[in-house]
């Protein structure tokens, strides 16, 4: 079963690629808000949509400014301004994507993408 995903302004085209190349609905915010948009108007679109965000932003991993319980999934890849990690974090958020392709499992719960772990957060 592919996710969907509206992707924040900041995630790469190799990260959509990527996503599109296993199946999964990835829309850029570019085509649905300003890419200037504030992070609630960006939030509001993703539950508007029915999609998990997903982003680099650290912003929506704050859990008290965004609870994950009030969202449909928000993904926060870390990629700490060290873009070389990306195909190691790359692959252990497709390896996760594979084992859990339902999006009820996203549902009220932040994934924070890390280099050697992946934390839920409810």
């Amino acid at each position: 079963m592919a996710l969907r995903f509206l992707a924040d302004h900041c995630i790469s085209n190799s990260i959509i690629r990527s996503l599109k190349e296993a199946n999964h609905d990835v829309v850029r915010l570019k085509d649905v808000l300003p890419v200037d948009s504030s992070d609630s108007l960006v939030i509001a679109k993703a539950q508007e949509m029915g999609v998990i965000l997903l982003s680099l932003n650290g912003d929506f991993a704050d859990i008290v400014t965004y609870s994950p319980r009030k969202y449909n999934g928000i993904v926060a890849l870390q990629l700490r301004n060290r873009s070389e990690v990306l195909p190691h974090l790359m692959r252990r958020f497709s390896a996760y994507l594979v084992a859990h392709s339902s999006m009820e499992h996203y549902r009220g719960k932040l994934f924070v993408v890390e280099l050697n772990r992946l934390r839920i957060r409810e």
